[in-house]
């Protein structure tokens, strides 16, 4: 029997229950909390830095008005002595025992060797390369890692590194040395000058890691101007980014041209370097050129664009919009909808892990000199750039995706057309799939509203459901609690269209965003992380022009990221591309209590059949080379939303939630 109840329905027996569960997971707002507790709370985000053991770790505090930012769950630990505003760090994060990975996963994939390769494997590389600022001295060394590996010095433990990353740690010598030798990526796999081509360049703004970028430029009549534009939003991080050592920064505007096949055409590189130092303000226009000067001058303004890319997206389009804005979801449902509620039994799979992923990346990743801070270019400015973005950018109704293309002038309303979209890039692979997997979890999200709500008052008078969302507003996005866009949850529609959008990001977005790490950034050249040097035309001096003049390679390999940031980020890119064995993959396997309920298992099949029509409907896709930009010689195809796969680092697969 279907054991989900309305508040209002809520049987005698269960109602005193209900209300006492509900107060216990709120807890109260005092002291530290201890693993195994299941209390959930709001906090800001004021432990990424370290300053008692080291004053260069002071970091800002992420939430509140001088830096607005979504809210994170609450660890109530003491107070560093430095700075009574921030928390001091542990060896554990709590996390509430519900949330915690499960021994599979633990014992298997994700959160073990996420935590491995933080603690073992970083240190080992910085053994291995003692130079942390060298670079690769020619493209030759960039394929050897590849080929032949790098020799770390062997593990206290035999066998560790083959245990722990077996696709990694491949080729085991003699046993005195252990080779960490880095798979092909499958980009590189088809064609190994990928990453070179303009074509490609502008290809994956569509269809690669980031393609939520790409704007339309509105100004001009005939629609075929579209661009990538971090010109205002770096601009103001110029200056003290530069200060870092070994990392520059431009603010940059990059315009493409839509061709008569459908594909986009680089045509200019703006950057900016503003007033500061002494020296006004700098800015050249690069284009594609015939001649060797320009073409090299070409090629090195097109990798400050792409470490331009690899920042935003990994600190804004993946770690902001998904794993930081679905955590005050998460908090508030626990809070306030009692597992009775049938909208809580609908969200639970989608929140799966998320929280423990999260206190890892604050643990490793997004904290001072963690990983985004030592391999991307925003270096220690790193968060409080993604707060700016949050504060500027950042609106829960944009983030549902038919709303988030016609903001960027990607898509028009027009009735008449698949989804009630017209979109200006006819062949936009993420927009396509993206568009069928929101129509198929918005009709299973319809189907399920409205089962349980027949007519709005229900919705009105549910006073667990409106009390989450007000938590969600008021608190866990408290700095923009007062902001006029919210949607209020009045009618089934209103609840129909706030519940796609928070699946659609734990899932669809996700997943678009995080499975092809490796495929697209595990050959760094076509991603680095960070620029190191700026153009030799910004104040060029004889021994550099002179450089420039007999060896434009060493110029390009000196942009590149270092040998550390390099292998770094890869090793992470491969943890963090990879399925878990334990991965629930969207509508895969019913929840036992939906099979209870004739109607909602019907909606189920239904969404489950979908689904698999819509693996279909993508290998269709893909097979028609009409659609140049998911197909062609050397192209890889655009699988990211394909809804399942196996286990390992696949390039498909949409998982229920954010669990890596």
């Amino acid at each position: 029997m279907d054991m989900s109840y309305l508040p209002s329905e809520t049987p005698n027996g269960l109602t005193k229950l209900r209300k006492e569960e509900l107060e216990t997971l709120q807890g109260n707002d005092n002291g530290e909390r201890k693993k195994g507790e299941r209390i959930y709370d709001y906090d800001v985000y004021n432990d990424l830095g370290n300053p008692d053991s080291d004053p260069e770790t002071a970091r800002p505090v992420l939430g509140g008005e001088e830096h607005p930012y979504p809210r994170r769950c609450r660890t109530g630990r003491p107070r560093t002595e430095s700075d009574p505003l921030t928390e001091t760090r542990s060896s554990s994060f709590y996390v509430p025992r519900d949330e915690e990975f499960s021994e599979i996963k633990m014992g298997t994939f994700s959160a073990k060797t996420l935590k491995s390769v933080l603690h073992a494997l970083v240190p080992s590389l910085s053994t291995a390369i003692v130079d942390s600022d060298l670079g690769f001295p020619f493209f030759s060394s960039i394929d050897a890692l590849f080929n032949e590996g790098i020799n770390l010095p062997p593990f206290k433990k035999q066998g560790f590194w083959k245990d722990l990353l077996p696709n990694l740690f491949r080729a085991i010598t003699d046993g005195t040395k252990d080779v960490l030798k880095f798979e092909t990526p499958d980009t590189m796999e088809r064609d190994r000058f990928f990453w070179f081509r303009d074509e490609e360049f502008a290809r994956q703004t569509l269809s690669g890691l980031n393609p939520c970028c790409i704007k339309m430029v509105t100004a001009v009549k005939d629609h075929k101007l579209f661009i990538l534009d971090y010109h205002d939003l770096f601009l103001p991080f110029v200056s003290k980014i530069r200060e870092l050592k070994g990392t520059t920064l431009y603010g940059s505007r990059t315009l493409f041209f839509l061709t008569h096949e459908g594909t986009l055409r680089p045509l200019a590189i703006e950057l900016t370097r503003p007033p500061m130092d002494g020296k006004p303000q700098w800015k050249q226009v690069f284009r594609p050129a015939w001649h060797s000067t320009g073409v090299w001058l070409w090629r090195l303004a097109k990798a400050h664009v792409l470490a331009h890319e690899a920042g935003y997206h990994q600190l804004i389009s993946h770690w902001l919009r998904t794993h930081c804005c679905t955590e005050p979801y998460i908090i508030a449902a626990h809070r306030q909808l009692s597992e009775m509620h049938p909208i809580y039994r609908l969200l639970h799979p989608h929140f799966r892990y998320t929280m423990e992923i999260n206190a890892l990346a604050r643990q490793y990743l997004i904290n001072a000199k963690g990983i985004i801070e030592t391999s991307f270019f925003p270096g220690k400015y790193s968060m409080e750039l993604s707060s700016v973005v949050y504060d500027q950018e950042w609106r829960f109704d944009y983030e549902a995706l038919p709303k988030d293309l016609i903001n960027r002038a990607m898509a028009v309303e027009d009735p008449s057309a698949p989804h009630g979209l017209k979109l200006m890039v006819e062949d936009y692979p993420y927009a396509n799939d993206g568009l069928v997997l929101w129509d198929i979890i918005k009709e299973w999200v319809s189907d399920y509203v409205n089962h349980y709500y027949s007519d709005s008052s229900l919705i009105v008078s549910d006073n667990e459901l409106q009390a989450w969302w007000t938590e969600v507003r008021t608190v866990g996005h408290a700095d923009k609690k007062d902001e006029p866009w919210w949607p209020v949850l009045k009618t089934p529609q209103d609840l129909i269209e706030t519940l796609t959008t928070i699946i659609w990001i734990a899932s669809g977005h996700h997943a678009a965003v995080n499975f092809g790490q490796y495929t697209y950034a595990g050959y760094f050249p076509n991603r680095p992380t960070t620029a190191r040097m700026n153009m030799p035309t910004e104040d060029p001096n004889d021994e550099l022009l002179k450089l420039f003049w007999e060896k434009p390679e060493v110029i390009l390999l000196t942009t590149f990221p270092s040998q550390i940031q390099a292998t770094t980020v890869m090793a992470i890119l491969d943890v963090l591309s990879n399925h878990s064995p334990d991965e629930e993959y969207l509508g895969q396997q019913i929840e036992p209590a939906w099979t209870e309920e004739p109607a909602i298992n019907a909606a189920f099949l239904k969404f489950n059949g979908r689904l698999k029509e819509f693996e279909g409907i993508i290998d269709g896709r893909n097979a028609d080379n009409k659609l140049k930009n998911r197909n062609g010689a050397g192209v890889v195809p655009y699988e990211l939303l394909k809804p399942f796969s196996d286990p390992g680092v696949t390039g498909k697969g949409v998982p229920y939630s954010i669990s890596i």
